[in-house]
């Protein structure tokens, strides 16, 4: 199940886990990224909580935790090379995983269809 945010980001869902990253929109929007900063794994985080840092040329953003939960994984590959955020923000690009508190939380979250929708 695939879900986004009005902050940007996206989910991928599977079962109490979730894939994060930022959608291609954001990561046009912010440029090419030179640094990203990702949570450490095992850190508690709620919804809305800053999880990440990103830089681009153009500026610094946070990336959000959509759904509280525990981070139990990180792409270290985006750390050592931030441009696969840009080159492949849905794929290769992704942030980090969480096992959700509420995997029904989801729901509370916007389709594929709903966010083009914001962003058009």
């Amino acid at each position: 199940m695939l879900k986004f945010t009005e902050d940007h980001e996206w989910l991928k869902i599977d079962g109490d886990v979730a894939t994060v990253g930022i959608t291609e929109h954001a990561a046009e929007q912010l440029g090419d990224l030179v640094f990203v900063e990702l949570p450490e794994v095992g850190a508690k985080l709620d919804k809305g909580g800053e999880a990440s840092t990103v830089e681009s040329v153009k500026a610094a953003s946070d990336v959000y935790c959509p759904l509280a939960g525990e981070i139990i994984e990180v792409n270290q590959a985006i750390a050592d090379d931030p441009s696969l955020v840009n080159s492949d923000p849905a794929g290769a690009g992704w942030f980090f995983k969480i096992r959700l508190d509420d995997a029904g939380s989801a729901s509370t979250l916007m389709d594929e269809a709903a966010y083009k929708a914001m962003i058009g």
